[in-house]
């Protein structure tokens, strides 16, 4: 796990912001630090991320999946208060105190983090994954359920069809068939991935479901830990 990557990285105070005026202008200036480059092999455990809400808590998860073993090796919930508003293209500021505070807890290493939402495939190519990378200074993916920016032709109908985001000319994204003739998910980079690999690397998390296991799995685990809290 790479954590802090010099001038990769970004800290949580400059990473933080108070009101959506303040967040947005985050937004502008931390994009520019997002990576669109592989920085070694092939990931092999990928931690899933979501989060749940009660109330003002924030309930988030955590799920590290082993590619090669197809299944879980460690999961981790977390309770946060919530003091930022919910505003479209602001979730990050919403999510990352209770996303931050469950991934510290894992103690297995993850080689890449996926989350549920927008990395570069977003208004101000810095969506949730890309937030997350940044502090982290380590690789993370977008897996979104929708489109959140650009515009995408329906890639082909049999697993793994693929067909690019773009927002005029640039290419921000995938959109991505998991599933024979089940609606795609939208991929983009978070950090310090390629658009390709982060596509391969969602594809080969979903095994028999269109959401890949790691963030459907870290999905159940905060809804059924939601639940439970009294």
């Amino acid at each position: 796990m790479i954590e802090n990557a010099g001038q990769d990285s970004a800290s949580c105070s400059d990473a933080w912001a108070h009101t959506p005026a303040e967040a947005r202008a985050v937004q502008q200036r931390l994009a520019a630090l997002v990576r669109h480059a592989d920085i070694g092999p092939p990931p092999q455990r990928v931690a899933g991320l979501d989060c749940s809400y009660r109330g003002d808590t924030c309930i988030a998860g955590a799920v590290v999946w082993d590619i090669d073993l197809e299944r879980p090796v460690e999961e981790a919930t977390a309770r946060v208060k919530v003091d930022f508003p919910y505003v479209p293209g602001l979730l990050s500021f919403r999510e990352l105190p209770g996303l931050l505070s469950v991934f510290r807890q894992l103690q297995t290493p993850a080689d890449v983090l996926m989350c549920d939402g927008h990395g570069y495939a977003h208004p101000r190519r810095f969506g949730l994954a890309c937030h997350l990378g940044v502090i982290l200074g380590m690789p993370a993916i977008g897996c979104a359920k929708r489109v959140l920016a650009g515009t995408y032709e329906m890639p082909d109908t049999e697993r793994h069809g693929r067909s690019l985001i773009r927002d005029g000319r640039e290419v921000i994204g995938a959109a991505l068939r998991t599933r024979r003739n089940v609606r795609p998910v939208f991929v983009s980079v978070g950090h310090l991935v390629t658009l390709d690999t982060a596509c391969a690397v969602v594809a080969r998390c979903a095994l028999r479901h269109r959401i890949p296991e790691p963030t459907r799995r870290a999905d159940q685990l905060v809804s059924r830990a939601r639940k439970a809290a009294p």
